[in-house]
Protein backbone atom coordinates (compact mmCIF):
# COMPACT_ATOMS: atom_id res chain seq x y z
CA UNK A 1 0.00 0.00 0.00
CA UNK A 2 1.33 3.44 -0.96
CA UNK A 3 2.26 5.49 2.11
CA UNK A 4 1.07 9.05 2.59
CA UNK A 5 0.80 11.82 5.13
CA UNK A 6 -0.83 15.21 5.58
CA UNK A 7 0.31 18.63 6.75
CA UNK A 8 -2.18 21.37 7.64
CA UNK A 9 -1.61 25.02 8.47
CA UNK A 10 -3.99 26.91 10.77
CA UNK A 11 -4.58 30.50 11.84
CA UNK A 12 -4.77 31.65 15.46
CA UNK A 13 -7.58 34.18 15.90
CA UNK A 14 -9.55 36.12 18.47
CA UNK A 15 -12.86 34.42 19.14
CA UNK A 16 -15.07 37.45 18.47
CA UNK A 17 -13.33 39.53 15.82
CA UNK A 18 -11.41 36.75 13.98
CA UNK A 19 -8.38 39.06 13.99
CA UNK A 20 -5.07 37.15 13.96
CA UNK A 21 -3.40 36.57 17.33
CA UNK A 22 0.44 36.31 17.47
CA UNK A 23 0.63 33.51 20.04
CA UNK A 24 2.04 30.53 18.17
CA UNK A 25 4.95 30.18 20.61
CA UNK A 26 2.63 29.65 23.59
CA UNK A 27 0.15 27.50 21.66
CA UNK A 28 2.91 25.27 20.32
CA UNK A 29 4.51 24.88 23.74
CA UNK A 30 1.22 23.82 25.31
CA UNK A 31 0.30 21.61 22.34
CA UNK A 32 3.64 19.82 22.48
CA UNK A 33 3.12 19.14 26.16
CA UNK A 34 -0.28 17.65 25.37
CA UNK A 35 1.16 15.62 22.50
CA UNK A 36 3.98 14.23 24.62
CA UNK A 37 5.57 11.28 22.88
CA UNK A 38 2.51 10.67 20.72
CA UNK A 39 2.77 10.53 16.92
CA UNK A 40 2.60 13.69 14.84
CA UNK A 41 4.49 16.93 14.31
CA UNK A 42 3.82 20.47 15.52
CA UNK A 43 5.73 23.45 14.18
CA UNK A 44 5.54 27.22 13.74
CA UNK A 45 4.75 28.81 10.42
CA UNK A 46 5.81 32.02 8.76
CA UNK A 47 3.72 34.36 10.93
CA UNK A 48 3.29 34.26 14.69
CA UNK A 49 -0.44 33.78 14.18
CA UNK A 50 0.09 30.50 12.31
CA UNK A 51 0.91 26.92 13.26
CA UNK A 52 1.35 23.71 11.31
CA UNK A 53 0.57 20.11 12.18
CA UNK A 54 1.72 16.96 10.43
CA UNK A 55 0.53 13.39 10.61
CA UNK A 56 2.99 10.52 10.81
CA UNK A 57 3.46 8.34 7.74
CA UNK A 58 0.21 6.43 7.17
CA UNK A 59 -0.90 3.46 5.11
CA UNK A 60 -4.66 3.58 5.69
CA UNK A 61 -7.13 6.43 5.32
CA UNK A 62 -8.52 5.63 8.76
CA UNK A 63 -5.08 6.42 10.17
CA UNK A 64 -5.09 9.83 8.51
CA UNK A 65 -8.59 10.50 9.87
CA UNK A 66 -7.60 9.53 13.41
CA UNK A 67 -4.44 11.65 13.40
CA UNK A 68 -6.06 14.73 11.84
CA UNK A 69 -8.96 14.63 14.28
CA UNK A 70 -6.63 14.18 17.24
CA UNK A 71 -4.21 16.92 16.18
CA UNK A 72 -7.02 19.39 15.51
CA UNK A 73 -8.49 18.79 18.96
CA UNK A 74 -5.05 19.03 20.56
CA UNK A 75 -4.14 22.42 19.05
CA UNK A 76 -7.65 23.65 19.81
CA UNK A 77 -7.19 22.82 23.47
CA UNK A 78 -3.81 24.56 23.53
CA UNK A 79 -5.24 27.64 21.82
CA UNK A 80 -8.11 27.84 24.32
CA UNK A 81 -5.56 27.87 27.14
CA UNK A 82 -3.79 30.74 25.36
CA UNK A 83 -7.02 32.73 25.01
CA UNK A 84 -7.56 32.29 21.30
CA UNK A 85 -8.98 29.85 18.76
CA UNK A 86 -7.70 27.84 15.82
CA UNK A 87 -9.36 28.68 12.48
CA UNK A 88 -9.28 26.08 9.70
CA UNK A 89 -9.29 28.38 6.69
CA UNK A 90 -7.15 28.99 3.63
CA UNK A 91 -6.81 32.70 4.41
CA UNK A 92 -7.36 35.04 7.33
CA UNK A 93 -10.75 36.68 6.78
CA UNK A 94 -10.00 39.69 8.98
CA UNK A 95 -6.95 41.75 9.84
CA UNK A 96 -6.27 43.58 13.06
CA UNK A 97 -4.98 47.16 13.33
CA UNK A 98 -1.33 46.08 13.48
CA UNK A 99 0.76 43.99 11.05
CA UNK A 100 1.09 40.35 12.03
CA UNK A 101 4.61 39.72 13.28
CA UNK A 102 6.93 37.24 11.60
CA UNK A 103 7.96 34.17 13.57
CA UNK A 104 11.47 34.57 14.95
CA UNK A 105 14.22 32.48 13.39
CA UNK A 106 16.76 32.61 10.53
CA UNK A 107 14.57 31.34 7.67
CA UNK A 108 11.70 33.65 8.57
CA UNK A 109 13.95 36.64 9.20
CA UNK A 110 15.49 36.22 5.75
CA UNK A 111 12.10 36.11 4.08
CA UNK A 112 10.98 39.19 5.98
CA UNK A 113 14.02 41.04 4.68
CA UNK A 114 13.38 39.94 1.11
CA UNK A 115 9.69 40.79 0.91
CA UNK A 116 8.61 43.28 3.59
CA UNK A 117 5.31 44.33 1.90
CA UNK A 118 4.24 40.73 1.29
CA UNK A 119 5.38 38.91 4.38
CA UNK A 120 2.90 40.48 6.80
CA UNK A 121 0.03 39.64 4.45
CA UNK A 122 0.94 35.97 4.22
CA UNK A 123 -1.97 34.85 6.37
CA UNK A 124 -2.66 31.92 4.10
CA UNK A 125 -2.89 28.26 5.06
CA UNK A 126 -2.58 25.17 2.92
CA UNK A 127 -3.10 21.45 3.12
CA UNK A 128 -0.20 19.41 1.76
CA UNK A 129 -0.46 15.72 0.94
CA UNK A 130 2.79 13.75 0.70
CA UNK A 131 2.57 10.53 -1.31
CA UNK A 132 5.46 8.08 -1.15
CA UNK A 133 7.35 7.35 -4.37
CA UNK A 134 10.20 4.88 -4.89
CA UNK A 135 12.64 7.35 -6.44
CA UNK A 136 12.83 10.85 -7.83
CA UNK A 137 12.73 9.68 -11.44
CA UNK A 138 9.31 8.19 -10.79
CA UNK A 139 8.36 11.31 -8.85
CA UNK A 140 9.07 13.57 -11.83
CA UNK A 141 6.91 11.35 -14.01
CA UNK A 142 4.07 11.72 -11.52
CA UNK A 143 4.53 15.51 -11.35
CA UNK A 144 4.33 15.81 -15.12
CA UNK A 145 1.09 13.81 -15.30
CA UNK A 146 -0.44 15.49 -12.27
CA UNK A 147 -0.35 18.96 -13.80
CA UNK A 148 -3.67 18.84 -15.74
CA UNK A 149 -5.58 17.94 -12.56
CA UNK A 150 -4.32 20.90 -10.50
CA UNK A 151 -7.12 23.30 -11.54
CA UNK A 152 -9.73 20.78 -10.37
CA UNK A 153 -7.99 20.22 -7.03
CA UNK A 154 -7.68 23.99 -6.57
CA UNK A 155 -11.38 24.53 -7.22
CA UNK A 156 -12.61 21.61 -5.12
CA UNK A 157 -10.52 22.62 -2.10
CA UNK A 158 -11.22 26.36 -2.29
CA UNK A 159 -11.69 27.68 1.25
CA UNK A 160 -10.43 31.26 1.31
CA UNK A 161 -12.93 33.74 -0.17
CA UNK A 162 -12.56 36.50 2.44
CA UNK A 163 -9.69 38.87 3.07
CA UNK A 164 -9.38 42.06 5.12
CA UNK A 165 -13.05 41.91 6.07
CA UNK A 166 -14.45 41.65 2.57
CA UNK A 167 -15.27 39.15 -0.14
CA UNK A 168 -12.39 38.99 -2.62
CA UNK A 169 -14.49 37.60 -5.46
CA UNK A 170 -12.23 34.54 -5.47
CA UNK A 171 -13.00 31.19 -3.91
CA UNK A 172 -9.32 30.51 -3.16
CA UNK A 173 -7.64 33.82 -2.40
CA UNK A 174 -4.75 31.78 -1.02
CA UNK A 175 -3.95 30.60 -4.55
CA UNK A 176 -3.87 34.19 -5.81
CA UNK A 177 -1.78 35.40 -2.88
CA UNK A 178 0.76 32.65 -3.53
CA UNK A 179 1.08 33.90 -7.10
CA UNK A 180 2.98 36.95 -5.82
CA UNK A 181 6.00 34.81 -4.96
CA UNK A 182 8.76 34.20 -7.54
CA UNK A 183 8.16 30.45 -8.02
CA UNK A 184 4.52 29.46 -7.69
CA UNK A 185 1.51 28.03 -9.52
CA UNK A 186 1.59 24.78 -11.48
CA UNK A 187 5.06 23.31 -12.01
CA UNK A 188 6.58 23.14 -15.50
CA UNK A 189 7.24 19.87 -17.30
CA UNK A 190 10.61 18.27 -16.53
CA UNK A 191 12.35 15.80 -18.80
CA UNK A 192 13.67 13.70 -15.90
CA UNK A 193 15.03 13.87 -12.36
CA UNK A 194 18.32 15.35 -13.52
CA UNK A 195 16.45 18.15 -15.28
CA UNK A 196 14.41 18.81 -12.13
CA UNK A 197 17.55 18.96 -10.02
CA UNK A 198 19.43 21.19 -12.46
CA UNK A 199 16.63 23.68 -13.00
CA UNK A 200 15.74 24.03 -9.34
CA UNK A 201 19.43 24.42 -8.50
CA UNK A 202 19.65 27.06 -11.20
CA UNK A 203 17.04 29.18 -9.45
CA UNK A 204 19.08 29.10 -6.26
CA UNK A 205 22.43 29.69 -7.94
CA UNK A 206 21.02 32.68 -9.81
CA UNK A 207 19.85 34.18 -6.51
CA UNK A 208 16.17 34.04 -7.42
CA UNK A 209 15.24 32.01 -4.32
CA UNK A 210 17.15 31.13 -1.15
CA UNK A 211 16.48 27.40 -1.21
CA UNK A 212 14.18 24.67 -2.43
CA UNK A 213 11.77 25.46 0.40
CA UNK A 214 10.81 28.49 -1.69
CA UNK A 215 9.63 26.33 -4.58
CA UNK A 216 6.00 27.21 -4.01
CA UNK A 217 4.66 25.20 -6.91
CA UNK A 218 1.32 23.48 -6.39
CA UNK A 219 3.16 20.18 -6.61
CA UNK A 220 6.84 19.42 -6.12
CA UNK A 221 9.29 16.77 -4.99
CA UNK A 222 9.85 16.98 -1.25
CA UNK A 223 13.40 17.69 -0.14
CA UNK A 224 12.78 16.14 3.29
CA UNK A 225 10.95 12.96 2.37
CA UNK A 226 10.85 10.49 -0.56
CA UNK A 227 7.50 11.88 -1.64
CA UNK A 228 5.61 13.89 -4.20
CA UNK A 229 4.08 16.80 -2.30
CA UNK A 230 0.74 18.10 -3.60
CA UNK A 231 0.10 21.61 -2.28
CA UNK A 232 -2.85 22.88 -4.35
CA UNK A 233 -5.45 22.58 -1.58
CA UNK A 234 -6.51 25.21 0.94
CA UNK A 235 -6.74 24.06 4.54
CA UNK A 236 -10.20 22.52 4.89
CA UNK A 237 -12.96 23.54 7.30
CA UNK A 238 -13.55 19.99 8.54
CA UNK A 239 -11.23 17.07 9.16
CA UNK A 240 -13.39 14.71 7.10
CA UNK A 241 -13.03 16.96 4.06
CA UNK A 242 -9.27 16.88 4.55
CA UNK A 243 -9.44 13.10 4.79
CA UNK A 244 -11.30 13.00 1.47
CA UNK A 245 -8.59 15.02 -0.26
CA UNK A 246 -5.87 12.85 1.26
CA UNK A 247 -7.51 9.72 -0.14
CA UNK A 248 -8.27 11.32 -3.50
CA UNK A 249 -4.74 12.65 -3.96
CA UNK A 250 -3.12 9.37 -2.96
CA UNK A 251 -5.34 7.53 -5.46
CA UNK A 252 -4.45 10.05 -8.17
CA UNK A 253 -0.71 9.69 -7.52
CA UNK A 254 -1.04 5.89 -7.43
CA UNK A 255 -2.84 5.95 -10.78
CA UNK A 256 -0.16 8.17 -12.29
CA UNK A 257 2.63 5.93 -10.96
CA UNK A 258 1.04 3.10 -12.91
CA UNK A 259 0.99 5.23 -16.05
CA UNK A 260 4.66 6.13 -15.68
CA UNK A 261 5.62 2.49 -15.27
CA UNK A 262 3.56 1.53 -18.31
CA UNK A 263 5.23 4.25 -20.37
CA UNK A 264 1.93 5.90 -21.27
CA UNK A 265 2.10 9.06 -23.34
CA UNK A 266 2.16 12.38 -21.54
CA UNK A 267 -0.71 14.74 -22.41
CA UNK A 268 0.97 18.04 -23.32
CA UNK A 269 -0.62 20.99 -21.53
CA UNK A 270 0.89 24.41 -22.30
CA UNK A 271 2.08 26.21 -19.19
CA UNK A 272 0.12 29.36 -20.01
CA UNK A 273 -3.12 27.38 -20.43
CA UNK A 274 -2.61 25.53 -17.17
CA UNK A 275 -1.76 28.69 -15.22
CA UNK A 276 -4.88 30.39 -16.54
CA UNK A 277 -6.99 27.34 -15.68
CA UNK A 278 -5.69 27.36 -12.08
CA UNK A 279 -6.55 31.07 -11.85
CA UNK A 280 -10.09 30.42 -13.04
CA UNK A 281 -10.44 27.48 -10.65
CA UNK A 282 -9.30 29.72 -7.80
CA UNK A 283 -11.82 32.39 -8.78
CA UNK A 284 -14.92 30.28 -9.42
CA UNK A 285 -14.41 27.21 -7.28
CA UNK A 286 -17.10 24.72 -8.19
CA UNK A 287 -19.50 27.41 -9.43
CA UNK A 288 -18.23 27.64 -12.99
CA UNK A 289 -16.29 25.60 -15.50
CA UNK A 290 -12.96 23.83 -15.17
CA UNK A 291 -10.37 22.72 -17.67
CA UNK A 292 -11.14 19.23 -18.92
CA UNK A 293 -7.74 17.49 -18.50
CA UNK A 294 -8.31 15.29 -21.55
CA UNK A 295 -9.92 17.58 -24.14
CA UNK A 296 -8.28 20.75 -22.76
CA UNK A 297 -11.57 22.59 -23.12
CA UNK A 298 -13.88 24.08 -20.48
CA UNK A 299 -16.45 21.76 -18.94
CA UNK A 300 -18.90 22.09 -16.04
CA UNK A 301 -16.96 21.81 -12.78
CA UNK A 302 -19.11 18.94 -11.52
CA UNK A 303 -18.41 16.97 -14.71
CA UNK A 304 -14.65 17.40 -14.33
CA UNK A 305 -14.80 16.29 -10.69
CA UNK A 306 -16.87 13.27 -11.68
CA UNK A 307 -14.28 12.46 -14.35
CA UNK A 308 -11.52 12.70 -11.74
CA UNK A 309 -13.37 10.37 -9.39
CA UNK A 310 -13.92 7.83 -12.17
CA UNK A 311 -10.28 8.15 -13.20
CA UNK A 312 -8.98 7.20 -9.75
CA UNK A 313 -11.79 4.80 -8.77
CA UNK A 314 -9.71 1.64 -9.36
CA UNK A 315 -6.96 2.92 -7.06
CA UNK A 316 -9.53 3.97 -4.46
CA UNK A 317 -11.14 0.55 -4.62
CA UNK A 318 -7.80 -1.23 -4.24
CA UNK A 319 -7.08 0.84 -1.12
CA UNK A 320 -10.55 0.25 0.32
CA UNK A 321 -11.29 3.98 0.16
CA UNK A 322 -13.84 4.21 -2.65
CA UNK A 323 -17.04 4.46 -0.62
CA UNK A 324 -15.63 6.99 1.84
CA UNK A 325 -14.05 9.27 -0.75
CA UNK A 326 -16.92 9.01 -3.23
CA UNK A 327 -19.39 9.84 -0.48
CA UNK A 328 -17.38 12.90 0.54
CA UNK A 329 -17.12 14.06 -3.08
CA UNK A 330 -20.89 13.71 -3.43
CA UNK A 331 -21.36 15.88 -0.33
CA UNK A 332 -18.96 18.45 -1.76
CA UNK A 333 -20.97 18.65 -4.97
CA UNK A 334 -24.17 18.98 -2.95
CA UNK A 335 -23.13 21.25 -0.08
CA UNK A 336 -20.50 23.34 -1.84
CA UNK A 337 -16.88 24.14 -1.11
CA UNK A 338 -15.58 25.63 2.09
CA UNK A 339 -15.55 28.97 0.27
CA UNK A 340 -19.27 28.75 -0.45
CA UNK A 341 -20.01 27.93 3.17
CA UNK A 342 -17.76 30.75 4.41
CA UNK A 343 -19.63 33.24 2.25
CA UNK A 344 -22.99 31.98 3.49
CA UNK A 345 -21.91 32.24 7.14
CA UNK A 346 -20.44 35.72 6.60
CA UNK A 347 -23.59 37.01 4.92
CA UNK A 348 -25.90 35.50 7.50
CA UNK A 349 -24.08 36.35 10.71
CA UNK A 350 -20.81 38.19 10.12
CA UNK A 351 -17.68 37.32 12.14
CA UNK A 352 -19.49 35.38 14.91
CA UNK A 353 -21.16 33.00 12.45
CA UNK A 354 -18.00 32.65 10.39
CA UNK A 355 -15.97 32.01 13.52
CA UNK A 356 -18.34 29.24 14.57
CA UNK A 357 -17.86 27.60 11.17
CA UNK A 358 -14.07 27.89 11.00
CA UNK A 359 -13.31 26.84 14.57
CA UNK A 360 -15.94 24.11 14.99
CA UNK A 361 -13.48 21.28 14.36
CA UNK A 362 -10.78 22.68 16.67
CA UNK A 363 -12.88 24.20 19.43
CA UNK A 364 -12.27 22.86 22.92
Amino acid sequence: MTTFGVEEEYLLVEADSLSPVPRNSQVLSDARALLGSGPGDLSPELLRAQIEIGTPVCRELDEVAEHLGRMRRLVGEAAAAAGCRVAATGAGPCRGPDPVLVTEGPPYDELAGDTPPLIHEHMINGMHVHVGVEDRELGVGVLNRLRPWLPALTAMAANSPLWDGRDTGFSSWRTIAYGRWPVSGPPPVFSDARDYRARTAGLIEAGMIRGRGQLYWQARLSDRYPTVEIRAMDTQVGAEEAVMFAGLVRALATTLVGQVRQGSALVPVPQELLSAAVWHGARDGMAGTLLDPVRLRPAPAADVVTTLLEYVAPALKDAGDLDRVAGAVTRLLSDGTGAARQRAAWEQGGPPALGSLLTAGTRF
